[in-house]
């Protein structure tokens, strides 16, 4: 028997994830804004949301999976207000709502796990907070099989460094005590298999790899592997950045996955970024 899942917001990470069910007897449909041949070319039916919401609903109504990979906006998840009743009535055995470790907040470097308090310092961790509640309120009011997975900076194939580093825009800004979680997408995937072949109705799962790590650090062994000098250090406190890219260094924290090692069994693809930005680099090199 076929088995069926829905993802609203069929994004960079979903590909990966349909690209690993299909083959295994998985039809899955994801909701697109205006990329359908995206979903299309990761093996998904695309439906448009906003835009065919009853035919989003239908097949939610037959779904043996369910995924939420839509981000909030304007501080509420857009899923939940559109599809919650839809969700709360479907006989869906698992379904899955990606988060963030941005709802932890900055820890100055420390580690972090599934039991540290919320305590999000950017509007994002806080709309990303506000959607965890929303998603948990109604699993509660329903018995929803809900698991929500907090997701680190994510890199895969046409995500990494290299282009940046070819072009010269790379920017390889220096924040003293600064480290960033990272997670490939392919370790993504992986985890959201093992969960959705092992349900566990409330379980909360940090997704990251084993070694948090300095972001020039990154950058400096990417420009290592294409042979390349490493771009120029600039100082934090003096770089040129927009809010928005500042923002991204308010928060310097270590994220456990132990979780996911023990309860779902994951060996990582890629434990490091090393391993994750070696096999990009390959992976271009065949595509040459």
């Amino acid at each position: 028997m076929t088995s069926r899942l829905v993802v609203l917001g069929h994004g960079y990470s979903a590909g990966f994830l349909t690209r690993r069910l299909v083959p295994q007897g998985w039809t899955v449909t994801g909701t697109t804004r205006d990329n359908a041949s995206r979903v299309t070319l990761a093996g998904a039916t695309p439906l448009r949301w906003p835009g065919e919401g009853d035919a989003v609903r239908a097949e939610i109504a037959r779904a043996d999976a369910i995924l939420i990979s839509a981000g909030p906006e304007a501080g509420e998840c857009p899923a939940l207000r559109e599809f919650g009743t839809a969700i709360a009535d479907s006989r869906a055995r698992w379904f899955g709502y990606l988060s963030t470790t941005g709802v932890y907040g900055d820890r100055q470097g420390g580690w972090v796990d599934e039991t540290s308090d919320l305590a999000p310092s950017t509007r994002r961790g806080r709309d990303r907070v506000a959607a965890e509640a929303g998603w948990q309120a109604l699993a509660a009011a329903h018995g929803l099989p809900l698991h929500i997975f907090r997701l680190a900076g994510i890199y895969g194939p046409g995500r990494g460094p290299f282009e940046k580093v070819r072009n010269g825009t790379a920017r390889r800004i220096i924040k003293p005590g600064q480290v960033f979680s990272r997670i490939h997408a392919e370790d993504i995937a992986q985890t959201l298999a093992a969960s959705i072949a092992r349900p566990s109705p409330g379980a909360i799962y940090n997704l990251c790899d084993d070694d948090p790590a300095p972001p020039e650090d990154v950058l400096e062994h990417a420009a290592h592997l294409l042979g390349l000098p490493p771009p120029p250090a600039e100082d934090f406190t003096t770089a040129e950045m927009t809010p928005m890219a500042r923002s991204f260094y308010a928060e310097s924290k270590r994220v456990s996955n132990a979780r996911i090692k023990r309860d779902l069994g994951i060996r990582l693809i890629h434990p490091d970024y090393r391993s994750g930005l070696a096999a990009i680099l390959a992976e271009e090199s065949v595509r040459a």
